[in-house]
């Protein structure tokens, strides 16, 4: 079975706004997984540079047959992360979809994950879901929805580089 909206939304992902719409107050503060989709009809244009921030004085850009190598062109997820609770415990959902989206307007990341999505032209129509979790259960979902993808389309979506796994597997 395909993972896109219609699945996602039977498995509990709400949400579905594009980057552009999204109001990230409506967003939950619990911690989950989220996922970024094209939308119906989406192109994939490449940019020479992408929009991200600078990682540990690394340059996120990625050359454009580089990029065309993680594409797949059947798929409608595009990324899948997760939002734990922290050290701290002030994290969540709306805290890290917020950075997400701060990375790709060049701020500097707390992490690497997902930088593909900012060498996209027009990644503000791109569509972001989420599903609220239990913290001990955010790190298995994340895992699963990358196994169950790379058994359905052979690899990782377009902007996971590296498969989630859990502690002791």
């Amino acid at each position: 079975m395909p993972i896109n909206k219609r699945t996602l939304k039977a498995d509990g992902f709400a949400g579905f706004r594009t980057l552009a719409s999204l109001e990230i107050n409506r967003v939950p503060q619990a911690p989950g997984i989220f996922a970024v989709l094209k939308p119906e009809g989406f192109e994939p244009r490449f940019l020479v540079k992408s929009t991200a921030g600078v990682f540990k004085k690394k340059d996120p850009s990625l050359r454009a047959d580089a990029l065309a190598a993680e594409w797949i062109d059947d798929a409608d997820v595009l990324y899948l992360g997760k939002a734990g609770v922290g050290s701290k415990g002030n994290r969540g959902l709306r805290r890290q979809i917020q950075e997400f989206l701060d990375f790709g307007k060049g701020k500097p990341p707390g992490h690497w994950d997902g930088r593909l999505i900012w060498q996209l032209a027009e990644p503000q129509s791109l569509v972001i879901a989420w599903k609220e979790l239990p913290a001990a259960d955010v790190n298995p979902a994340e895992a699963k929805c990358h196994a169950d993808f790379s058994e359905l389309y052979g690899s990782l979506p377009f902007a996971n580089l590296v498969q989630a796994r859990v502690k002791g597997t």
